[in-house]
């Protein structure tokens, strides 16, 4: 099978060919995830989504079930402090999710009498909801028709249909009307599209090693036809050593592993500590003074988190989370 491209001139029964095989692929080869059981509570599709944003899967998977098991709903997530779901978020990273999550359990209680509205402006209207987690959480959780675009989707679509190595840095409207325009009309298709297509691009369709001899589309891609061209730009890799984000996960690290509010010292002046350090404190500690970080690079990471409400200042130059 071939497709004519560009998009435009693509054949109906073409693209439902297209939405056929990859819906087959999916349903014979996807992986077994815990909230893709079909019998999932929308808040559990909901809090999944939340954590799995630049996150993998291996490391989502045994905190979303600690979490579910803690608050199996969006009102005994709502009761608790804010500082316990940033506990619990561990080190998922991007901890400020933990803090919309929370807030966003709070407005589905508050708004919606603790159930996860179903609409995709309803949801986008929570706290910490963009464009993709609505269509994401409307389509996965309640069987609504909406364009989900992540970066495995955009990526699949760049180049079965674009014969690009790779779709661009960011977003654009082209790409986001192509992916309407690839949508299944009837909705129980477009529902298992998106998680399809998904799919294909987190297990075959792969940014650095594709395997297109797996692919159940490979002849019909453009970027295989066109021989594989390299992509036009370089993707950044995100740093890690020596940024912000590490100081600040260490210093979350030390907030997490406290039992009580500790002096904000342990955090400014790791390396200068005139006072023993309480035992479960102690590997979290020697972990931040490992970082070296300047005085600078301390006091800014300090002041945001506080900023961030990720952190809270006591009395007496104490500090929690």
């Amino acid at each position: 099978m071939s497709f004519t491209l560009p998009l435009s001139g693509l054949a109906p029964q073409d693209l439902n060919t297209l939405h056929a095989r990859i819906n087959s692929w999916y349903l014979e080869n996807r992986r077994d995830l815990p909230w893709r059981t079909g019998e999932n509570s929308s808040w559990e599709v909901m809090v999944s989504e939340f954590m799995l944003q630049q996150t993998p899967v291996k490391r989502v998977l045994p905190v979303w079930e600690v979490w579910l098991d803690r608050w199996p709903t969006p009102a005994d997530l709502a009761a608790e402090d804010s500082a316990e779901a940033v506990r619990a978020w561990g080190r998922l990273g991007y901890p400020r999710r933990a803090l919309r999550l929370h807030a966003a359990a709070q407005a589905i209680v508050e708004r919606h009498g603790g159930q996860v509205p179903s609409t995709y402006d309803e949801l986008l209207d929570l706290p910490g909801v963009g464009s993709y987690t609505a269509a994401a959480i409307s389509v996965f959780a309640f069987g609504n028709r909406a364009t989900v675009i992540d970066t495995n989707i955009r990526r699949v679509h760049a180049r079965l249909v674009s014969g690009r190595a790779l779709p661009g840095p960011s977003l654009t409207a082209a790409e986001t009307r192509l992916a309407d325009e690839l949508m299944p009309a009837d909705t129980p298709t477009s529902c298992l599209w998106n998680v399809s297509v998904m799919e294909l691009g987190a297990l075959i369709c792969t940014a650095k090693s594709p395997d297109c001899a797996s692919c159940p589309v490979a002849d019909a891609c453009a970027w295989v036809g066109a021989g594989k061209p390299e992509a036009d730009y370089q993707p950044k890799g995100q740093a890690w050593a020596g940024t912000d984000r590490q100081l600040r996960g260490a210093m979350l690290g030390v907030l997490r592993a406290a039992l009580a509010p500790v002096p904000s010292r342990l955090l400014t002046a790791p390396g200068q500590l005139d006072f023993v350090v309480p035992t479960e404190l102690v590997p979290a500690v020697e972990k931040l003074q490992k970082l070296s970080p300047t005085s600078e690079q301390i006091e800014r990471c300090y002041l945001g988190l506080v900023a961030d409400g990720l952190a809270k200042e006591h009395s007496g130059g104490l500090i929690s989370l």
